[in-house]
């Protein structure tokens, strides 16, 4: 597994590495990638089946100018994503987020159709083409750069089928990535993501294209909450951690939405976990609209 964080994820990670070893039952190895300037403070991370390795390893593809206007921060920790291989370490790696939790044990088999060949998490994603609110904001944008790396691979292929993150990669795929289209257009992989900052649809659309090792196709392994609405609705629908896992080996819930919560807990019951989205006005709210709402049952049901 491939972890790449940096200081302002320093809890997530550390929640991320004790849920790894809770439910680590094969001795899967983790690296995690960060910052020189992180070593210190991630140190206490490495150990039985960790490694802490710095980020100037790939400084040879690193940037430090803002790439697609994205952040140089951002986009180097895409180009580590696909650069990974070239350390010889790991024939196949579980690309995984500081924000993910183990939720169930895992194994080699979980990843891995054979000795070999890994599992590939495409999809369609539908169930997100329908969020209205998550349609406008990033559906369209999101399937326009990613037709884009369509075109620029030479996929014909009608059905958009990729993922937005914990995939297998192959080190195979990626070598000819790197060998069989970056290098005849004397691009490195910053002029990829700088045609389209999509690091996971560049593997999935290469492996789709030059079909270089069998395709066994998977739904995501992890369960990702994009927005706030898709967090409320399983907290409301009552739906639990060990419901998840009956799907799923972990859970994410993007801090893209929740940093400013504080690192949310994924055991909480229905009002703790509702909590960090209320205010104490609409706590209050709720409170006084569930006594009105008893009292009014009360009254109804007297005689």
């Amino acid at each position: 597994m491939l972890l790449k964080s940096y200081a302002d994820d320093f809890a997530y990670a550390q929640r991320l590495v004790a849920s790894f070893h809770q439910h680590n039952r094969d001795s899967i190895h983790l690296t995690i990638v960060v910052p020189e300037a992180d070593l210190a403070l991630f140190a206490q991370m490495s150990g039985a089946n960790v490694d802490l390795l710095g980020e100037s390893l790939f400084a040879e593809h690193l940037v430090a100018e803002p790439v697609h206007g994205l952040r140089p921060g951002y986009i180097n920790q895409e180009i580590i994503k696909l650069a990974f291989w070239e350390l010889g370490t790991a024939e196949n790696y579980f690309c995984v987020d500081s924000e993910a939790v183990f939720i169930r044990d895992f194994r080699t088999a979980d990843f891995m159709a054979d000795d070999t060949t890994p599992y590939s998490v495409l999809v369609e994603d539908n169930e997100l083409r329908v969020e209205p609110a998550y349609y406008h904001q990033y559906w369209v944008r999101r399937e326009q750069e990613i037709r884009r790396i369509q075109e620029l691979v030479e996929l014909d292929d009608p059905v958009l089928r990729t993922c937005h993150g914990h995939q297998v990669f192959s080190s195979r795929v990626l070598q000819s990535l790197k060998s069989d289209f970056l290098a005849p257009r004397q691009w490195d992989y910053k002029d990829a993501l700088a045609q389209s900052p999509y690091e996971f649809s560049w593997y999935n659309m290469w492996l789709q294209k030059s079909q270089l090792i069998d395709i066994h196709q998977r739904e995501p392994l992890v369960k990702v909450f994009h927005n706030e609405g898709q967090h409320l609705e399983y907290i409301l629908r009552g739906i639990t951690l060990e419901d998840i896992a009956r799907g799923y080996l972990a859970v994410v819930i993007n801090s893209s939405f929740s940093r400013e919560l504080g690192v949310l807990s994924l055991k909480s019951n229905k009002p703790a976990a509702l909590a960090p989205y209320l205010s104490y006005g609409e706590t209050t709210e709720v409170v006084l609209a569930k006594l009105r709402d008893t009292f009014r049952r009360r009254i109804q049901r007297k005689p």
